[in-house]
């Protein structure tokens, strides 16, 4: 097929691709019809009821929810911390719901990087040790590579200093550098400014607005604190295991503008 048919069925063809949403290449995360439930009978706990989502790479996310909406479920389940009732999830081109612990236990460490609440860092290693020690995890045991995850956050020059030493809002810029060593896919945080005050928490939602800007990583962050959600490509709203509300923002404020 040749001239202007073959260019207008082209045409078409792109059209149609870009309509219905994200193709296969630029999914990161899909879940389809993603159920997790807690118990049988009458006790049992529905976190997850029938989720359908797709999730585009380098996308910054924010999960809003009150507590037992399923905004956490949702996250340990992309995550593989557990698996779902039924449906499936693929991440990075894997599919979890095929795959053995061991197989599991290999994806957390190559493809993931996780930031909590609360820091978790080892009190008796230095910040740059604390990196480190994620790094050899994934055979990296070249101090390089953890200075530079520490000079991304802005802390290469803390770089010696014991977690004591730390204010709150470094102690968590350490733990995302720990995640960011090991060069995940995709970064999953649940409520990482949930102690902090407001300017320490700014500093830490630049820190993964960077990365993810810079690197192109997708971020899927977990919060209750719905001002962060003005910095998000799009936010998704949770209750009682559904996904209530699932919208782009084209134009996101800077994490500097973010305020509660």
């Amino acid at each position: 097929m040749n001239g202007p048919l073959a260019a207008h069925v082209e045409a078409a063809i792109e059209t149609a691709t870009h309509a219905g949403g994200a193709t296969p290449a630029d999914v990161a995360i899909r879940l389809e019809r993603v159920v997790k439930t807690y118990g049988d009978g009458e006790v049992a706990v529905h976190a997850l009821r029938g989720i359908d989502l797709e999730i585009e790479a380098g996308q910054f996310v924010v999960v809003l929810g009150p507590s037992g909406s399923g905004k956490t479920t949702l996250m340990n389940l992309i995550g593989g911390i557990e698996p779902p009732t039924s449906g499936r999830i693929t991440v990075a081109g894997r599919e979890l719901t095929t795959l053995d612990d061991r197989a599991l236990t290999a994806y957390r460490r190559a493809e993931v990087g996780f930031i909590f609440q609360f820091f978790n860092l080892v009190p008796t290693l230095t910040a740059l040790e604390n990196v480190a020690l994620v790094a050899e995890l994934v055979g990296d045991r070249g101090p390089e590579s953890s200075l530079a995850a520490l000079r991304a956050v802005g802390l290469d020059d803390r770089a010696d200093h014991f977690p004591g030493a730390m204010s709150g809002g470094e102690q968590q810029r350490v733990a995302i550098a720990r995640a960011l060593v090991k060069r995940p896919t995709i970064l999953l945080c649940d409520e990482p400014t949930g102690s902090l005050d407001l300017e320490t928490g700014r500093q830490v939602l630049s820190a993964l607005h960077r990365t993810s800007r810079t690197s192109g990583r997708t971020v899927v962050l977990v919060t209750h604190n719905s001002a962060i959600a003005g910095m998000a490509d799009r936010v998704l709203r949770m209750g009682s295991g559904e996904l209530l509300e699932d919208r782009l923002q084209p134009q996101p404020i800077a994490p500097e503008e973010v305020t509660w």
